[in-house]
C-alpha cells in the first residue's frame, strides 16, 4: 500500500533534540500560525485556580436547540425541537436556549409555542439569542411575549480579526454598536422582572482583555445590574486556539477585575476545536465561572460545543452531584441521535455502547473481580450494592448509574472471545448489526451454546438469527397485503383475516398504529436499513429496534423492495410481543 500525497519526514533533526528522539521535521507549513500569547495578552498574574476542587455543579445551560442546530446539515423540525425540549426538561436542566426567533420563522413559532403551550414549568428560564440589531431585537422581543421567565442574549464579535475583517469597525464603533443593542434591550424590557440580559463577547478568548473588560462593565452598567436581576457576561472560546489553561487565565482575569462582580454571573461557552472544550470548561470553572453553556454529547459547528454530558457525569465521577438525571444515559442517547440525525460514537465517554466493554481478557477478569468485590463489600457494610463506595477497576462509574446492567457489561465481554458473531454474519451474509442488535444476538447465542453445548457456524447463527427477529415458527399477525398510497392492508391476527386502514407520517407508522388498535401496541424507537448486495441480486434489510411491554426488543424484516422489508420489521415486532 502507498500514500502518494504523503511526503514523510525527510528534514533535519531539530538542534538540541535528545538522542533518543530521531523525529525529523516535517514538511507541515506549521510557520504560518502563531500561537495563542502571540495573538492577544493575558495578563495575569498569581494564578489561583489550579489549587482550587470541584465542590458544586455550575449552571448547566443546553444551547442544542439554538447553537447546535446550526451546525445540523438538516436542522431540527418543531417535532424535534419538542422532543428534546422535553428530553432537556425531564432531566432536570433549568435554564434551556431555544432559538434565534429573529432569524428564521421556525425558531419564531417554536418561542410562541413554548409560550402558548404551557410547556414551560415556573422553575425554567428560557433564553432567546439575538445580535445587536435594533429590528433583530424588536423581533425577540416579540417572540418571548408571554414567557414567565427568560434571558435575551445578545452577542457581538469583538475580537480584532473579527472587528476589523468581518464587521470593518474600530474599538470606538464597536462599542456605541453594543451599546445601541443593549439599550434598545432595556427600552423594550422596561421595569419587566421576569426578562433579565445575557452578552457575549463572541471571539473572548482572542479579544484584548482591556477591551473586552471595558464592553462587559459598560453593559453591566446600562442594563442596572443587581443581586436580584444579574447581568450574565458569557465569555465564548468560540474557536479554541490555546491550551485549557490559558482560558482558565483570562476567566479568573474576568473574575477579578469585572465591576459589580457580585451583580454579574460570570458564564462560558467553549468550543472543541483542539479538542479541549471538556478541559477548557472544568478550568474555567475552577477560575470563577459559575455557568457552562454546551450541548448535549457534544454537538455543534466544526469540532463541537463543549458536551455537557460529560462535564455533568466528571462531577458525578468525582462525588459531586450534577445537578442532572443521566439514570437513563441510553433513552438521553437516543433522543438526541433522533432530533439531531448525529450518531454517538461507540466510543464516547459515558454514552458510548462500548463505554462499559473490555475486549482484553485480563480487563475482563478484572472487572469481574471487581465486581464480586463490590457485592461482598455493600454486604460487610450492611447496605445495597447501590450505595456501597464504588472501586471496580476500568469503570469510573457504576454502570447501574446511568440504566446499563451489569449483564449487559458482561454478556458482551464473555461473547468477544468466542469466534465474532457480528464478523461471520457481515462476512457470510452481509449483514451489518447496530451495535446494539449486536449486544441483544450475543445474549441469544450465549444461551443456545450454553444448551446445545456446540460449536455455533455461520449457517447456525443465520437459523437462530432469522428464527430469533425475522420469522417466529407459529406467526399469530401476518401481512397478507398493504397499500402506501390508502395506508390499509389485509391482515390475518390469530387467524381472523380483515382489511384495515391507518394513519401516520408514513407507511411503518401507519402499520404500527393499525397493529396498536388490535392489541399489538410496539413503540418503535429507532429504525436502520440496509442494502445487501449479494451475488446479482439485492435485498434490503430493515433493522427494528422497539419497546413492549416495558421492555426494549428488535425485529429484523427482510425483502427486494425497502419499504416491504420495513413493514415485515414491523410485522415481526408484533409477533415478538
Amino acid at each position: 500500500m502507498s500514500f502518494p500525497t504523503l511526503r514523510g519526514t525527510s528534514g533535519e533533526i531539530p538542534a538540541g533534540q535528545p538522542h533518543w528522539n530521531r523525529q525529523r521535521r516535517s514538511p507541515m507549513p506549521s510557520h504560518r500560525y502563531r500561537d495563542a500569547h502571540a495573538r492577544v495578552e493575558v495578563p495575569l498574574t498569581g494564578r489561583s485556580w489550579p489549587d482550587r476542587r470541584f465542590e458544586a455543579a455550575p449552571l448547566w445551560v443546553p444551547v442544542d436547540l439554538r447553537d447546535g442546530n446550526q451546525a445540523l446539515a438538516e436542522p431540527m423540525d418543531p417535532a424535534r425541537k419538542r422532543r428534546f425540549f422535553e428530553l432537556m426538561i425531564a432531566m432536570g436542566f433549568k435554564e434551556i436556549e431555544v432559538g434565534y426567533p429573529s432569524a428564521s420563522r421556525t425558531d419564531f413559532d417554536f418561542v410562541r409555542l413554548l409560550a402558548e403551550s404551557g410547556l414551560v414549568p415556573g422553575d425554567v428560564t428560557i433564553v432567546v439569542f439575538t445580535p445587536a440589531r435594533t429590528d433583530l431585537i424588536e423581533r425577540t422581543f416579540a417572540a418571548i411575549e408571554g414567557l414567565p421567565n427568560v434571558v435575551v442574549h445578545m452577542y457581538t464579535a469583538t475580537a480584532p480579526t473579527w472587528r476589523e475583517v468581518v464587521l470593518g469597525r474600530d474599538r470606538a464603533e464597536l462599542a456605541a454598536l453594543i451599546r445601541a443593542g443593549g439599550e434598545d434591550i432595556a427600552r423594550l424590557a422596561g421595569d419587566d422582572a421576569r426578562v433579565r440580559f445575557e452578552f457575549s463577547p463572541e471571539v473572548f478568548n482572542l479579544t484584548e482583555p482591556d477591551y473586552v473588560l471595558e464592553i462587559c462593565d459598560m453593559m453591566t452598567g446600562l442594563w442596572d445590574a443587581s443581586p436580584d436581576r444579574p447581568v450574565i457576561h458569557n465569555l465564548p472560546a468560540t474557536v479554541e486556539v490555546a491550551t485549557p489553561n490559558v482560558y482558565a487565565d483570562q476567566i479568573e482575569y474576568m473574575h477579578r477585575n469585572l465591576a459589580r462582580r457580585d451583580d454579574v454571573i460570570l458564564s462560558v461557552h467553549p468550543h472543541n476545536d483542539r479538542g479541549t472544550g471538556v478541559a477548557c470548561a472544568e478550568l474555567a470553572v475552577l477560575a470563577g465561572a459559575q455557568r457552562v453553556e454546551g450541548c448535549l454529547f457534544g454537538n455543534g459547528e466544526r469540532t463541537g460545543n463543549v458536551d455537557l454530558v460529560t462535564l455533568a457525569l466528571n462531577l458525578h465521577a468525582q462525588g459531586v452531584d450534577p445537578m442532572l438525571d443521566f439514570g437513563d444515559i441510553d433513552e438521553i442517547r437516543r433522543t438526541v441521535e433522533h432530533c439531531n440525525r448525529v450518531g454517538v460514537h461507540e466510543r464516547h465517554p459515558y454514552g458510548g455502547d462500548l463505554v462499559h466493554t473490555a475486549f482484553s481478557g485480563t480487563h475482563q477478569d478484572a472487572i469481574k473481580k471487581g465486581f464480586a468485590h463490590h457485592r461482598a463489600r455493600a454486604a460487610a457494610l450492611g447496605t445495597t450494592e447501590a450505595d456501597a463506595p464504588w472501586e471496580v477497576p476500568y469503570l469510573p462509574i457504576d454502570p447501574a448509574d446511568v440504566g446499563r446492567s451489569y449483564e449487559a457489561v458482561i454478556r458482551v465481554n464473555s461473547q468477544s472471545g468466542k469466534g465474532g458473531i457480528a464478523y461471520l454474519l457481515r462476512e457470510e451474509y452481509g449483514l451489518d448489526l447496530p451495535r446494539r442488535l449486536q449486544i441483544d444476538f450475543a445474549g441469544v447465542v450465549q444461551e443456545h451454546t450454553d444448551t446445545t453445548g456446540r460449536e455455533v457456524t455461520a449457517d447456525h447463527l443465520w437459523e437462530l438469527f432469522t428464527a430469533t427477529y425475522v420469522r417466529t415458527g407459529s406467526p399469530s399477525v401476518v401481512l397478507e397485503s398493504w397499500s402506501v398510497d390508502r395506508s390499509a392492508g389485509v391482515l390475518t391476527v390469530d387467524g381472523r383475516t380483515a382489511e384495515h386502514r391507518g394513519s401516520g407520517t408514513g407507511p411503518v407508522d401507519a402499520l404500527a398504529g393499525v397493529l396498536a388498535g388490535l392489541g399489538r401496541k410496539i413503540e418503535v424507537l429507532g429504525l436502520t436499513q440496509q442494502s445487501v448486495e449479494r451475488g446479482s441480486t439485492g435485498r434490503a434489510v430493515t433493522y427494528l429496534e422497539f419497546r413492549t411491554g416495558g421492555s426494549i426488543r428488535w425485529a429484523v424484516g427482510i425483502d427486494a423492495s425497502v419499504v416491504t422489508a420495513s413493514l415485515n420489521a414491523v410485522i415481526a415486532a408484533a409477533n415478538r410481543c
